[in-house]
């Protein structure tokens, strides 16, 4: 077994994150550079530090976990979740479940928030926001942010949802009472039940197309009968009936009967 292979296979066993799902190539890349950065000349002396040191260990994590997000990211796709797709949810169904999975640092899970208290105020929303990374979701739940991660955010919901304060935006508390924060590994745990809307983006462009498969059959099974999956703009399924979706708009995916 290589340096790189045993070091990936330590790495499972202490933190239950299979790196062999991620595509190598990059993956390699960013924790060869992580490692040459802390001055370790392979990956078994770099294992053995991370093994005794937390903060060390913290940075490796954040490393493999991909957190870059915004609010809004990408809105005019956003324009269609919220004058489309919501309200053919929302048609059938008074009380939802909505699962931001990855959900990084938390602009996604409050943009969800936002979405619903404004246009769909007579539906119950559940939000459930995940990530395997529990320091991003450490943030999340914080919910401070700079003006860089707004910079999408339609200006009255900048106003109405943030207070601003040290030249940094804070989360209203209305909208962090609608939100469950849980830390979830998408090749490991459970999946939920039931669920009306699915938002996962920009996140599975870094697996396998092995670990792609198992996540997508995943986020069907886990899909109420009329639930959409929502995913990034790199993250076009090519074969969506493979796994019991159809097309409903660029990038939203339906659950077929």
């Amino acid at each position: 077994m290589g340096d790189y292979e045993k070091f990936i296979s330590l790495i499972n066993s202490k933190l239950g994150i299979d790196l062999a799902l991620y595509k190598e190539a990059q993956m390699k890349r960013r924790l060869t550079s992580l490692r040459s950065k802390r001055r370790y000349n392979d990956f078994e002396s770099y294992f053995r530090a991370l093994d005794k040191d937390d903060e060390l260990l913290k940075e490796f994590v954040d490393r493999i976990t991909i957190n870059v997000s915004e609010f809004y990211r990408n809105p005019k796709r956003w324009d269609v979740l919220r004058d489309t797709i919501l309200p053919m949810i929302t048609k059938e169904n008074s009380s939802i479940t909505i699962w931001s999975a990855a959900c990084s640092t938390g602009e996604e899970p409050y943009t969800l928030a936002m979405l619903m208290k404004e246009y769909f105020p007579q539906v119950s929303a559940k939000i459930i926001a995940t990530d395997i990374d529990i320091n991003a979701l450490s943030k999340a739940k914080e919910g401070v942010y700079n003006e860089q991660a707004l910079k999408d955010l339609p200006t009255p919901l900048k106003k109405k949802y943030f207070t601003f304060e040290n030249m940094l935006y804070k989360v209203s508390p209305s909208l962090k009472s609608g939100i469950i924060f849980k830390q979830h590994n998408l090749l490991k745990d459970a999946y939920p039940k039931d669920v009306h809307l699915i938002v996962c983006r920009n996140v599975l462009i870094y697996f396998t197309d092995t670990a792609k498969n198992e996540i997508y059959q995943n986020f069907s099974k886990s899909l109420h009968k009329d639930g959409v999956l929502f995913v990034g703009s790199t993250e076009q399924i090519f074969n969506p009936d493979r796994y019991d979706f159809k097309l409903l708009d660029t990038f939203f995916y339906g659950k077929q009967n």
